[in-house]
């Protein structure tokens, strides 16, 4: 890690990291750690040094212009600290890129750094395409391998996944071999609509964002953003009747696997989340 900034002593912080590329579908995840970055002010404190874990071919450094000189700006992966949160404490966000080689190495050294500013809590936000339609609300997974985290709340589960992973399973493995309680919130993109952006999805990752950190979290850009979205899947549709029946066929394949007991939680929870922006008085969008 290269530090930039002395953090000085954090107040009982928490990461959330999200990484572009295979863990990112629709860009779902990284935009959402982009938009927390922008809302709450958050400020550069280190980086990767990018020539340890990136193949520059794959992932090329950019030419830009910044106060009239020309720079260049290196794929790499960066910490921010936000200290105007509504949580009351400081929250280290990791916004990168998933690394080309030495991904334990990569995931140690991150680890370190974060441990040594005394994380409490390992977030890493995730999308992967699915059969999903786009019209109904975004299915958003929850799993952990913390005990403590499991049994504090029902909609986190363990995860049964076997198979290929990216950076975000090697961190969170990463995580938990060094105590650090770790989870993971996946979304589901609809894959026939799932090219970046993806403010739908990004929308619902950070709704559960806020249902597991009991705050209110600025999202009126997002829920503009998402509102677009679904309006120009919707015209997409309309003029393509293939992908207008396959919308339909998801549409009641996903209400019939949904029971009413379901639905009736999923109504309680956005009704709790409406409480809490009327209390606050943030935008509901």
């Amino acid at each position: 890690m290269i530090e930039l900034q002395d953090t000085g002593e954090l107040r009982d912080p928490i990461v959330i990291a999200a990484f572009e590329g295979w863990n990112d579908a629709g860009e779902s995840a990284s935009s959402v750690v982009q938009h927390l970055a922008q809302v709450w002010e958050a400020e550069v404190v280190a980086a990767v040094d990018p020539e340890d874990y990136y193949d520059f071919q794959v992932n090329r450094p950019q030419v830009l212009t910044v106060d009239g000189r020309r720079t260049i700006r290196w794929p790499t992966t960066r910490v921010l600290l936000a200290r105007n949160t509504p949580l009351g404490r400081d929250v280290l966000l990791v916004l990168g890129i998933e690394p080309s080689v030495r991904w334990r190495t990569f995931a140690g050294d991150l680890l370190d750094y974060l441990l040594a500013r005394d994380a409490q809590l390992l977030v890493v936000l995730a999308g992967l395409l699915a059969d999903v339609p786009h019209t109904r609300p975004i299915p958003v997974s929850i799993s952990s391998e913390d005990t403590v985290l499991l049994e504090g709340n029902e909609e986190i589960e363990r995860s049964t996944y076997e198979g290929p992973t990216g950076i975000v399973g090697v961190l969170s493995d990463e995580g938990r071999q060094q105590d650090l309680p770790t989870l993971s919130c996946w979304a589901a993109v609809p894959h026939y609509a799932g090219g970046p952006p993806s403010p739908k999805a990004s929308l619902a990752l950070l709704g559960q964002l806020e249902e597991l950190l009991d705050c209110v979290i600025d999202d009126s850009a997002l829920t503009e953003a998402a509102r677009a979205w679904e309006r120009g899947v919707d015209d997409l549709a309309s003029t393509d009747e293939e992908v207008a029946d396959y919308v339909r066929q998801l549409e009641e394949a996903q209400d019939t696997a949904e029971l009413p007991e379901a639905s009736g939680d999923a109504i309680a929870k956005e009704f709790e989340r409406y409480l809490r922006r009327r209390d606050d008085g943030s935008p509901r969008g």
